[in-house]
């Protein structure tokens, strides 16, 4: 069994095939963590525990004389503001008679098969064969707060998922000021390095490692949603470790609103990591026998290094936490119209487009911004989902249905989360917004956040939508947002639930996605907030693919894309070839080489495929043969970082293994071009050692094991960025 409890020494012991998580309620009833790391079987780590005299260490009253027992000191499952632990909080209340104090003890547990979900938020899932559930009931006896810590354990994938359940037992109000979803104490680490992923737009998810020290590292948001400039999604892993070797703990946060992770070193070199919800902006009234469910941490160890531990969580969130058609069905190859014509384009500028791509194999057009409303720049329409028939003459049907007498599906942009003033919807509703009351609001590219914590602009967005997609064959929707939230008032709330909205919003959002996604499962929903600024485990729940940055560089992608790999599988990926010199850095790039980047996500174009050479379309089309012929390889296989963008390596290179390891594509791109260079070489991973591979269109074959230990020669590469591809097949 994964979860196991000693009745005896009520020691609760949670195994994954390669980890172990323990934790035992001690002779105070306190839940205290033992150990979480590489497996220990037969054996229970409370020999781990040191009980010393520490000065300034406050005592519980329950120890009375013993001054060897602190909670500051002690290693906490779920740590708690006000009874003497001075360390980072899980939770923090306001108890009805305006105290701080909770004392949380164990009160029950159950164990069972399976896993369920979380009311009003995303989480992962399984079937009874894939994960194990452990509930632990704690509750404080004065003032009758309860919380209900929740793991689940997905076995083979070294995962689990932790979430927790505060609910107000008590006689009168409270008010929840933090309330945390994970805690962990590691009682013998002060060594880790901390890697987590910062940007700006345009710039998402840049891999940053430095050393944890004693005192307090946070990386967080309080903008509102997940944000460009960090992500919910960090790891502690031994200093040395790199992507075969070395002790990995990553933690992602099913959550796409204000989070934050930190990791506190203690006085006697302890390390505490904590990750949930931000508590700035945040308070949350809980009346009489009401709950507050904390969102889900994935939790996923490797001891095998950060490459293991990227590909569970892969697995993991392509099978386990998206859902629906889209998660095991080839997605269509795409063209954007967005970089082709920004907002001046018509019916007949979208139909040759249309025309044109799907000669050359492209499956889908996705109509962008500037379709709706009086929507002829980014000052006004917002809101007005109705069709401009100025542009889309005769109608949408019209539209669709002649870029479908191309074989082409078609796709729709959407930015329902928020309002231009310049709009019908803001004259006739300006209280939908999120604005403090007397103050003008602060505008973000010309518009306001409409407040999805309300119902009724709830009601409107999904009947806009709807009303939307039943006028036409539409199969894709991309879900944008282009602002992040300020002036956080709900004119539907009264002044002491304020500090509710920033989650409230969230909530909201995830209840319109929930109806919509339900609703219309042929549809394929992407994400996006100005590329990659909600790229969370939390959207990945609604939304299978995200758009992962605004910037379609390739140069700047192979940063982006290597930092988002940590975390989220490539079919989550929105990545496009676009033209040049690139939009957003001018940077002039091998046709070839946006195509080798491109093909390491969700497939497309975004560009004006009117205006390209016939050698251009020729390219083209061998692009998306390519893409189609190793489609399931790339999605669906193994993914290996072979090189490291930030590396002193003349290239970077990665590779894709099918997961019966018949097949693998190898990638290779030259960022360093030098006269009279030097050999190169890349060492291949995940091969069968003794088969022998082939490389597709040529006599080449070379066992798995040279490939992996000697390595793949390189032939010389001349020019700027230069991309190869390397198609290998198991000869049988």
């Amino acid at each position: 069994m994964a979860i196991q409890f000693n009745q005896q020494s009520k020691v609760f012991t949670l195994h994954t095939k390669n980890s172990t998580y323990q934790m035992q309620v001690d002779k105070f009833q306190y839940l205290l963590h033992l150990y979480y790391g590489s497996k220990i079987e037969n054996q229970e780590m409370t020999y781990l525990l040191q009980y010393n005299d520490r000065g300034f260490s406050s005592n519980p009253a329950e120890a009375y004389k013993d001054r060897t027992y602190s909670l500051d000191i002690l290693p906490q499952e779920y740590s708690v503001f006000g009874m003497g632990d001075y360390r980072e909080s899980s939770l923090q209340v306001v108890n009805t008679d305006g105290s701080f104090d909770v004392q949380l003890k164990y009160v029950s547990h159950e164990i069972y098969k399976g896993k369920k979900g979380l009311q009003g938020l995303p989480a992962t899932y399984g079937t009874e064969d894939e994960v194990e559930t452990l509930v632990i009931h704690l509750e404080d006896e004065v003032t009758k707060v309860r919380v209900a810590l929740q793991y689940s354990v997905f076995e083979q994938l070294d995962a689990i998922t932790r979430s927790a359940v505060i609910t107000n037992s008590g006689t009168g109000d409270m008010y929840l000021e933090k309330a945390m979803s994970c805690c962990i104490d590691f009682t013998n680490r002060n060594d880790f390095d901390y890697i987590t992923f910062y940007g700006r737009h345009a710039l998402e998810r840049q891999m940053e490692r430095t050393p944890i020290r004693h005192g307090k590292v946070s990386v967080e948001s309080i903008r509102g949603c997940s944000s460009h400039q960090q992500n919910p999604f960090v790891i502690l892993c031994d200093n040395d470790a790199n992507e075969q070797n070395g002790e990995c703990y990553g933690f992602s946060f099913v959550y796409s609103g204000n989070f934050k992770a930190t990791v506190e070193v203690d006085q006697i070199n302890q390390t505490r990591f904590v990750m949930g919800i931000h508590d700035t902006g945040f308070c949350y009234l809980l009346q009489r026998e009401e709950s507050f469910v904390a969102p889900e941490v994935i939790m996923v160890y490797s001891e095998s290094g950060l490459g293991q531990m990227s590909r569970n969580y892969h697995t993991l969130i392509q099978n386990n936490l998206c859902r629906g058609k889209f998660k095991n069905t080839r997605r269509p190859i795409l063209i954007n119209n967005w970089e082709a014509t920004y907002f001046d384009f018509t019916s007949e500028k979208l139909v040759s487009i249309a025309k044109d791509a799907s000669e050359l194999g492209i499956e889908m057009l996705v109509m962008d911004d500037g379709w709706f409303g009086v929507r002829n720049d980014d000052y006004s329409g917002l809101g007005d989902w109705f069709v401009n028939e100025d542009k889309i003459q005769g109608g949408l049907k019209k539209l669709v249905d002649e870029v479908n007498s191309y074989g082409m599906k078609f796709g729709i942009w959407f930015e329902p989360e928020m309002v231009n003033e310049d709009s019908e919807l803001y004259r006739k509703h300006p209280e939908w917004c999120l604005k403090t009351p007397v103050r003008e609001g602060n505008r973000s590219r010309f518009q306001y956040v409409l407040d999805m914590s309300r119902e009724d602009v709830r009601e409107y967005l999904y009947e806009s939508i709807t009303a939307i997609l039943k006028q036409a064959n539409i199969e894709y929707i991309k879900w944008d947002m282009n602002r992040h939230l300020a002036n956080v008032y709900s004119s539907e709330l009264p002044a002491n639930r304020q500090g509710e909205v920033y989650h409230r919003y969230v909530l909201g959002l995830y209840d319109l996605l929930e109806r919509l996604v339900t609703e219309n499962p042929n549809v394929l929903f992407e994400g996006c907030s100005g590329g990659g600024g909600r790229f969370d485990a939390g959207m990945l729940y609604y939304t299978p693919q995200i758009w992962t940055s605004d910037n379609t560089d390739p140069v700047d992608r192979l940063f982006i894309q290597y930092g988002t790999s940590f975390c989220y599988p490539v079919s989550s990926m929105g990545a496009h070839v676009s033209a040049i010199p690139n939009h957003q850095t001018g940077r002039v790039t091998p046709l070839n080489t946006r195509g080798v980047v491109a093909m390491s996500g969700t497939f497309g174009y975004e560009l004006d495929i009117n205006k390209m050479t016939e050698e251009e379309k020729e390219v083209v089309k061998v692009q998306v043969e390519t893409y189609k012929r190793n489609y399931d390889t790339i999605n669906y296989g193994d993914y290996y970082r072979l090189t490291s963008p930030y590396g002193k390596e003349r290239f970077v290179a990665w590779q894709f293994v099918s997961k019966d390891k018949k097949k693998s594509l190898v990638n290779f791109v030259l960022t360093k071009p030098e006269h009279n260079p030097p050999i190169l070489h890349m060492k291949l991973q995940g091969l069968e050692p003794k088969k022998v591979y082939k490389v597709v269109g040529s006599e080449e074959c070379y066992t798995g094991e040279a490939l992996m230990k000697a390595g793949y020669r390189v032939k010389e590469q001349f020019g700027d960025y230069t991309a190869l591809q390397v198609e290998l097949e198991m000869c049988e």
